[in-house]
């Protein structure tokens, strides 16, 4: 089966998040099992390529002003899977992915629909797939464009479409005139469609026009179905119920694994855990509290710093939580207010607290290497991949049960020594804290806590298995677009009649 991606970021070319690392593994663990895979990125400015050969010169894209005319770039064959970059330096040689600090570009709509059109367009050069797999709302205009405007287009008539959400809370949504200046009817412009308390709504018309719609872990897959997870999408959704499902993500166990880790100060494994605290120390020492006893336990956080995460939690409960015999370790970067607090609570407790406002990728490894757990609170997680790369390295994970961390972390139970790590359902601060103590207690009896760390490190999360649910699902998509199409709109239509 030949399918294509169409995705905003992919390692190792551009990464602000966990899109990133599927996108970049999910096609080459498809490509080994023996399926055609090609990508469809932008160019950015962070984007490296080696003299990359300019395979389309210009490709022309309308808009209602003018025309734009982007050019395709050959990124090579990595693992099996054909990459290939749309080169528009007006929309995409800037220094962020999305926006800056100040807020989102305000022609990010422009920006995205252009990669979506230039890759149904370069895939008429290159291949056209049987299934395109589509990835947030940068590229949720495939499904749309497919179904409206390229209706008609006999090469494209079989393909069908699986579209992903992996964050239900970021849409894409524009004001009204966003459909005439893309060249996108009017005729979108309902409720049954992308029209979405005014304003219009790209992650909803992936919804209603997809074939297939997946999400990032089973229970997210449920949530997003909900009042509290859905964003004013949960009905689309419900009406939806029968094509959406969830996958979880998995680990790329060739950058993520303490055995073979390049980053980490020293490797170890299950067989031998002796390395750990090599790490450990490695870790106090790059975090400014190598003077700190090495014996107490070492919490690490890794994360963008935005309010989904939960880490008002922590402001709720600071006060008492520095009064345990542990170390936190911080690491990440985003929205202000969360790296203003994280920076005035490592400044009040020194001894305790060490935060460092960045991205480096080099550090995170250490951090998932060197802590003993590891600290995701959040108010929802749609997939969450730190939870399983802290498994494989043996650092209990302590989380909220949402999503994809309820899926893949297990509850520690001392009576029978099964489990890999510690939950807490009810979002507050209260049960944030009672879970780190509980876990600390825990901690002080090694015994069971290298079985603890051993559960763990036996999971395997590695894409094969995502990969083989995916492959159903794309024949599933297939075997929908061998009869007549009916969108969510004609079936809400036929309803209302």
């Amino acid at each position: 089966m030949h399918i294509a991606f169409v995705a905003s970021e992919c390692v190792p070319y551009s990464k602000t998040g966990g899109l990133a690392d599927v996108v970049g593994a999910l096609p080459r663990a498809l490509a080994a099992a023996g399926h055609e895979v090609s990508v469809y990125l932008p160019r950015y400015r962070q984007t490296k390529l080696t003299n990359a050969k300019t395979l389309i010169q210009s490709l022309t894209i309308p808009f209602d002003d003018h025309y734009r005319f982007c050019s395709i770039l050959d990124g090579g064959t990595h693992n099996g899977v054909r990459f290939y970059f749309v080169e528009y330096p007006y929309y995409f040689d800037r220094d962020g992915l999305y926006g800056t600090s100040a807020g989102d570009f305000p022609d990010n709509a422009e920006r995205f629909a252009l990669l979506s059109r230039a890759a149904l367009e370069a895939s008429k050069v290159f291949g056209v797939p049987q299934v395109f797999h589509c990835h947030d709302w940068q590229s949720a205009l495939i499904p749309v464009l497919l179904r409206t405007q390229y209706v008609e287009d006999p090469v494209f008539r079989e393909v069908a479409t699986v579209f992903t959400i992996h964050n239900m809370g970021y849409q894409g949504v524009f004001s009204p005139d966003t459909l005439p200046l893309l060249t996108l009817p009017w005729d979108l412009f309902t409720i049954l469609k992308m029209e979405f308390f005014g304003n219009v709504n790209f992650l909803k018309g992936a919804l209603v026009y997809a074939d297939f719609v997946t999400t990032v872990s089973r229970r997210y897959s449920q949530e997003i179905q909900t009042t509290e997870f859905g964003f004013g999408l949960d009905g689309v959704l419900r009406d939806r119920s029968s094509t959406v499902t969830g996958i979880v993500n998995g680990v790329d166990y060739e950058e993520w694994n303490p055995k073979t880790d390049k980053f980490i100060a020293a490797q170890y494994s299950f067989e031998d855990l002796s390395g750990k605290m090599k790490c450990k120390q490695d870790l106090l020492s790059a975090f400014g509290v190598a003077a700190q006893n090495p014996s107490l336990p070492v919490i690490g956080i890794v994360s963008r710093f935005a309010a989904q995460k939960g880490f008002d939690l922590i402001a709720q409960v600071i006060d008492r939580l520095v009064r345990e015999e542990m170390i936190l370790v911080i690491l990440g970067t985003g929205d202000r207010q969360y790296e203003n607090m994280f920076a005035r609570i490592a400044k009040q407790f020194p001894d305790k607290i060490s935060v460092k406002i960045a991205y480096d990728n080099a550090l995170a490894h250490k951090v998932e290497a060197g802590s003993d757990l590891f600290l995701m609170p959040s108010r929802y997680e749609p997939s969450g991949l730190n939870q399983m790369y802290s498994l494989k390295y043996g650092t209990v994970p302590i989380v909220r049960a949402t999503g994809g961390l309820d899926d893949t972390i297990e509850q520690w139970d001392p009576r029978n020594g099964k489990g890999t790590g510690f939950k807490f359902m009810e979002y507050s601060g209260e049960q944030l804290l009672s879970t780190v103590r509980l876990a600390l207690q825990t901690f002080q009896d090694q015994s069971s806590w290298q079985i603890l760390m051993r559960n763990g490190m036996s999971r395997d999360f590695s894409w094969n298995a995502s990969a083989r649910e995916y492959a159903r699902v794309y024949e599933r998509a297939r075997q929908a677009r061998a009869v007549p199409p009916v969108t969510v709109a004609d079936t809400l239509t036929f309803a209302n009649r």
